[in-house]
């Protein structure tokens, strides 16, 4: 029994998105309780090398909406990468939450067998299943953690059922 490229793209991207709107929620509350400015969550990172959290943010939608478009062969809708706001994040999740509400099981029926290049230089091909397998939800989640993680380590009360759902 197999298991649709469907259930293993849609659902998953929004249920990390879901978790990623949880954070911004707590994160603001935390803010607030503490009484400093939420923008210094957004711009906060783990190590001076690594994307601050609106990077995190940016990367995991961007996961979710350029795996879709590469397996149905379309463009996913262009974001200027430009959030410094809790809010801003909030209208991006949004966004890419209402791009992958437009997707059905039947538009990516047959998918699993598309060639897809993997980005950046390597000239890799996976077949469809193969690259939401070892790269795009990888990717994707690895980008939701670093956020929980983030986060965490500006002691925002966060945890597992966050991150879960």
């Amino acid at each position: 029994m197999s298991i649709s490229i469907y259930r293993l793209t849609v659902p998953m991207f929004q249920r990390g998105i879901a978790s990623l709107k949880t954070y911004l929620d707590k994160a603001e509350a935390h803010a607030k309780e503490k009484n400093f400015d939420p923008a210094i969550l957004v711009s906060a990172r783990l190590a001076p090398d690594m994307l601050p959290l609106a990077g995190q943010y940016q990367r995991a939608s961007d996961s979710a909406k350029f795996a879709l478009a590469r397996l149905t062969a379309t463009d996913a809708p262009k974001f200027e990468d430009n959030e410094t706001t809790i809010d801003e994040l909030r209208e991006r999740l949004a966004k890419t939450d209402a791009y992958l509400a437009g997707f059905t099981a039947d538009a990516l029926e047959g998918t699993e067998s598309r060639q897809i290049t993997l980005p950046g230089k390597s000239g890799i091909v996976l077949a469809g299943d193969e690259y939401i397998a070892t790269f795009a939800l990888p990717n994707f989640y690895f980008h939701v953690a670093t956020a929980h993680a983030i986060l965490r380590n500006q002691g925002v009360p966060i945890g597992k059922r966050d991150y879960l759902g």
